[in-house]
């Protein structure tokens, strides 16, 4: 049965719910669909086709034939496009706020400050495009010269997760338009609409057809469509975000045509407090980190180490701060958080407390179920005096928990963060320059936040280490990703 869009919705163009192919919302031959769900209300929002594997190709082929002509585009043509696409996405921020809201079910101010994060890379490529610069090298022969040029890898398959289902897209896809690259995207089944309603506002913002392929297909179809996408030997790189299992099988996939990669995968990031913080700071920028999106972010802090100088103060003030949040559907004024994206977040986080409790920690705030807003809804818990052998710092939790332990000194806190195969993101509070320096440099994660809990900046390089993946998002490097340096030998330049 057809879904409306929201009464609310003010561009109605953007309440999309087929593949986009070519600049059209195409209609699938497919007879089967999946259903887009609310978290928060569990109503069913909208039905997309489920693309069959013949779908899937053409939709390939399409961005191979694109790509031919659109790499040939002058940087300035492409910055233009970028730079419209961030003003038409401002321009309907409240409409993709609001969609955004509905499919994740995250709150519309947290929707709202991911749309303005999202549309951020379009701004930041627009400029880098027209700056995607080569060398001018002197070999030792004296009479030759060496150039080098920066060219565009070809067709790029973007995997998006649920969690940022915008800005996850935008992070992706602008690097590779600003240089030339086009892209075919696979959304997360749960969350399509975002990266469909992008789609629209590409083609408003002069994309050329096949430059931005969406293709849909539900939770269980995924698989076909990853391995499709990896093993096309017309498309030249994947970028991917998500589990580290699932980007280990998409490397073996992917092995076939040697593709290149760029893979965001899991996280276990530690938050390590020294005695000589700000205490305050600390701890509103701990919450900040640990329950953005209620935890349901890879760069979220998955461990909390507290020095014993001011661990009793910052777990009460915690406490504290957790008390303030309002639970409830995304929409409603003055909620903070909303609803996980499905119960087995809420599974993960039980098993793990339970799990620490039988080896010893305490209940700081006891958290829990939320029946009476809906199945999706859970009231955050926070645990302290937490083991170190605890599930909870192992496994990354991606939802609500928090677990908080104590430390005496920095080589001993250093060596239990750095004992994880992961290494996405850190977090250090200090008012010590010789702490924070120490730990940012020795801390094995790409990336290490210093007395503050927020990573989103398309200026910084976002990526991990270890088995947390590879390849940086965002900053100047960020084109590199979707580069390769050509040579160029020039002989007997001064015959």
């Amino acid at each position: 049965m057809p879904y409306s869009p929201p009464e609310q919705l003010k561009n109605k163009n953007l309440w999309q719910t087929n593949p986009f192919i070519n600049n059209e919302f195409i209609t699938s031959p497919s007879t089967k669909t999946f259903q887009v769900v609310n978290p928060a209300t569990e109503q069913i929002i909208a039905e997309c086709p489920e693309q069959t594997a013949e779908e899937i190709d053409e939709a390939i082929k399409s961005s191979y034939d694109a790509f031919e002509k659109f790499r040939k585009t002058h940087p300035h043509d492409r910055s233009k496009m970028l730079r419209k696409l961030y003003n038409l996405i401002h321009e309907n921020l409240e409409d993709l706020a609001l969609i955004l809201t509905l499919e994740n079910g995250k709150c519309l101010t947290d929707a709202k400050g991911e749309i303005n994060y999202g549309a951020s890379y379009f701004e930041w490529f627009a400029e880098e495009s027209k700056r995607t610069y080569g060398e001018v090298i002197q070999p030792t022969n004296p009479n030759n010269k060496i150039i080098t040029l920066k060219q565009p890898v070809g067709v790029v398959g973007l995997l998006c997760p649920f969690n940022f289902p915008n800005a996850m897209s935008t992070r992706k896809a602008a690097p590779a338009w600003a240089v030339g690259c086009t892209c075919i995207l696979k959304p997360d089944a749960q969350t399509p609409l975002s990266s469909l309603a992008l789609a629209y506002l590409s083609k408003e913002a002069g994309f050329p057809p096949g430059v931005f392929n969406v293709v849909l297909a539900s939770t269980e179809s995924t698989p076909m469509v990853g391995k499709k996408i990896c093993e096309s030997n017309y498309i030249k790189k994947v970028s991917f975000t998500g589990s580290t299992p699932v980007g280990k099988l998409l490397m073996q996939q992917s092995s076939s045509s040697l593709k290149k990669l760029s893979m965001e995968l899991g996280g276990n990031a530690p938050i390590i407090v020294f005695d000589d913080c700000d205490l305050e700071l600390a701890v509103t920028q701990s919450i900040a980190s640990k329950f953005r999106s209620l935890g349901q972010t890879c760069v979220c802090a998955n461990r909390i180490f507290v020095q014993s100088g001011v661990y009793d103060k910052f777990c009460s003030r915690f406490a504290e701060e957790i008390a303030r949040f309002k639970i409830g559907n995304g929409l409603e004024s003055g909620v903070t958080h909303g609803c996980l994206i499905n119960t087995k977040a809420i599974d993960k986080v039980e098993s793990q407390m339970q799990d620490a409790l039988q080896k010893g920690a305490k209940i700081l705030v006891k958290g829990g179920k939320l029946p009476e807003l809906g199945k999706n809804f859970y009231s955050p818990s926070a645990l302290y005096d937490v083991p170190y052998d605890s599930l909870v710092f192992h496994e990354e939790t991606f939802g609500p928990l928090a677990a908080i332990a104590k430390f005496e000194n920095r080589d001993e806190i250093l060596k239990i963060c750095n004992d994880t195969p992961y290494g996405l993101a850190s977090y250090v509070f200090s008012e010590s320059l010789n702490n924070i320096w120490y730990m940012s440099e020795y801390l094995e994660t790409g990336m290490v936040s210093v007395n503050t809990g927020v990573f989103t900046d398309c200026s910084l390089p976002f990526g991990g280490v270890k088995e947390s993946g590879f390849g940086r998002e965002g900053s100047l490097h960020g084109i590199d990703d979707y580069t390769y340096v050509k040579s160029i030998n020039l002989g007997n330049v001064y015959r």
